[in-house]
């Protein structure tokens, strides 16, 4: 299991194309998997066979734990190979063999991590024994996706028997210990969870995905002291030229043209004279970065993600137009890649596009500050000369991490901010 993203610790596998003994290309997707950040489908680093699938549909692993076997093309058998490259979890990607090195045609071949225990080497005669991460015992092993299921239904994990790797209990064992004993049609011969009479709610089982967020979310709270302020912008000049502009842009450019892609130009340029906002804790170390990678959370029927846009100091408006209606696109279709959701220094949230007036987003550790942009409102406003006037007027939300920096530094990236929105026309 590759590591989808930073923070990841799990994932889970969604489906498999390939089934044992079928045929294997190089680069060739051999499941789905699914992580807080994204599903990806995995490439084999090998052509040959599909040899046994270690981890069924539907179990979360940790980072690390093989999930297929793959018989190289020329006999030899290699084990959790799948997406080391591409994942970046494995420095160096699968370890080869010469043919003139290899003990016998069947021996297998294990693609380790650098810093994880090599797995065991199966002897000859015992190709059947199942492939571990660990070598120890697993039977009594559970995932946090299988002790928090267990934890919501009262289940008792030791009376279950394990259906997994070395005995490993899995997510559908704990699901088919709620739903009870079957009749000879395969149905429930109890419900999952009798509620009391007249109980007024029932327990809602999370996504993984969205129990991934909940914990992401519930570390930063937890880990970074968090500071919210606020400003109020009048972008009648802003929303004005978006008007003008934006039927001919659909035209040229073939997208449309929201405000979103202005207000992430105005943040680059605001974070050009604000560095300690573009950072990102490394461990114990703090780090600003020179490249701004711009993070902008994307609201899917999955859960919340945060594509990155990368260098996106140096694209125009219309180049982050075209670049955010990609990410957003693919976010929705679940076609996000990896390297699309590493390595962002700082998040931007359009939380007007659902109406919202004010918000408190949180930070999106490592990093040390997110903005949001609001719903933009026609209202009676006080102007030069005590004249009033309608304008167009937004609040813009900031959160930020007190340990990287203070309110002066905050409320001065904001003004600037603001100064660079009200400047558009």
């Amino acid at each position: 299991m590759p590591q989808l993203g930073e923070s990841v610790t799990e994932g889970t596998v969604i489906q498999w194309f390939k089934q044992p003994g079928d045929p294997v290309k190089l680069d060739e997707p051999l499941c789905e998997i699914e992580t807080e950040k994204v599903t990806a489908e995995l490439p084999s680093e090998f052509e040959g066979t599909m040899g046994r699938i270690l981890v069924p549909p539907g179990e979360t692993v940790d980072i690390g734990t093989p999930l297929c076997e793959v018989i190289a093309a020329g006999g030899s058998l290699v084990a959790g190979a799948v997406g080391a490259a591409s994942s970046g979890s494995w420095s160096g990607g699968p370890m080869a063999i010469p043919p003139e090195e290899t003990p016998a045609a069947t021996a297998p071949i294990h693609a380790t991590a650098p810093d994880a225990p090599p797995l065991p080497r199966p002897q000859p005669g015992d190709s059947q024994r199942p492939v571990r991460s660990n070598p120890d015992d697993r039977s009594r092993y559970y995932s946090p996706a299988v002790m928090r299921l267990a934890g919501e239904r009262g289940i008792d994990l030791s009376t279950i028997p394990g259906s997994g790797i070395g005995g490993r209990i899995t997510r559908k064992d704990v699901e088919a210990a709620i739903a009870g004993p079957k009749d000879r049609y395969g149905a429930a011969t109890r419900p999952a969870a009798p509620p009391q009479a007249g109980a007024p709610y029932e327990v809602v089982t999370l996504s993984a995905t969205r129990r991934t967020i909940a914990e992401h979310l519930t570390r930063s709270n937890v880990e970074a002291p968090q500071a919210w302020t606020m400003v109020e912008c009048d972008v009648s000049g802003l929303v004005a030229r978006r008007n003008r502009e934006k039927e001919e842009f659909v035209r040229q450019e073939g997208v449309d043209l929201t405000l979103l892609p202005y207000f992430a130009a105005a943040v680059c340029e605001a974070l050009g004279a604000f560095p300690m906002l573009n950072a990102r804790w490394e461990g114990n170390e703090l780090r600003q970065y020179r490249a701004l990678n711009i993070a902008i959370a994307v609201a899917t029927e999955h859960g919340l993600v945060t594509p990155v846009l990368k260098n996106a100091a140096e694209l125009s408006v219309a180049g982050l137009a075209h670049h955010i209606a990609d990410l957003v696109q693919r976010a929705h279709a679940r076609k996000l890649r990896v390297e699309d959701v590493e390595l962002g220094t700082f998040t931007v949230n359009n939380t007007g596009s659902f109406g919202s007036v004010a918000s408190k987003p949180i930070v999106n550790v490592p990093q040390v500050a997110i903005v949001t942009m609001e719903r933009v409102v026609k209202r009676a406003v006080v102007i030069d000369g005590d004249a009033i006037a309608i304008r167009s007027m937004v609040n813009v939300c900031l959160s930020f991490d007190h340990r990287a920096l203070d309110g002066l530094e905050a409320g001065e990236f904001l003004a600037a901010l603001k100064a660079k929105l009200e400047a558009i026309n």
